[in-house]
């Protein structure tokens, strides 16, 4: 599977749902082979089924949106508990909302190639995420 935006996540924006500069944008680690991307998915429940979600970045810091790009700081996984190979990172939008649970909170994008470092096997410590120079996506 190619990067992607979700289809919901086009109409949830299109819908005003998602406000990028304010929301809580969250960044998940998720291990490989554990979820299939499916355009058809909507909540962040569909991608966490299985035990997938290795780890959550706390809201990513300075998000910017200049000419169509949507950009954010670098950030950190911490203390990532061992597992087998990640190789795939999701944007959630926790809606305003960091307490929000899984089926609230909404999918943006998929990532899982092209990505600097990626796959990586989580030893217990920290792991530190150079968002690309482009930003995360562009419309």
């Amino acid at each position: 599977m190619a990067n992607a935006l979700w289809p919901t996540f086009k109409q949830d924006l299109l819908d005003k749902l998602h406000d990028l500069n304010t929301d809580n944008i969250v960044a998940m680690l998720q291990k490989a082979g554990n979820y299939t991307y499916s355009g058809s998915d909507h909540f962040v429940s569909a991608v966490t089924a299985g035990g997938a979600t290795v780890a959550r970045s706390g809201t990513l810091a300075s998000p910017t949106i200049a000419s169509g790009v949507f950009d954010t700081a670098d950030f950190t996984w911490t203390a990532v508990a061992t597992t087998t190979a990640c190789a795939q990172i999701i944007l959630e939008n926790n809606n305003g909302n960091s307490a929000a649970s899984d089926a609230a909170r909404m999918l943006i994008a998929f990532y899982d190639t092209g990505m600097t470092g990626m796959p990586v096997t989580p030893n217990g410590g920290d792991i530190n995420v150079t968002v690309n120079a482009s930003g995360w996506f562009s419309l």
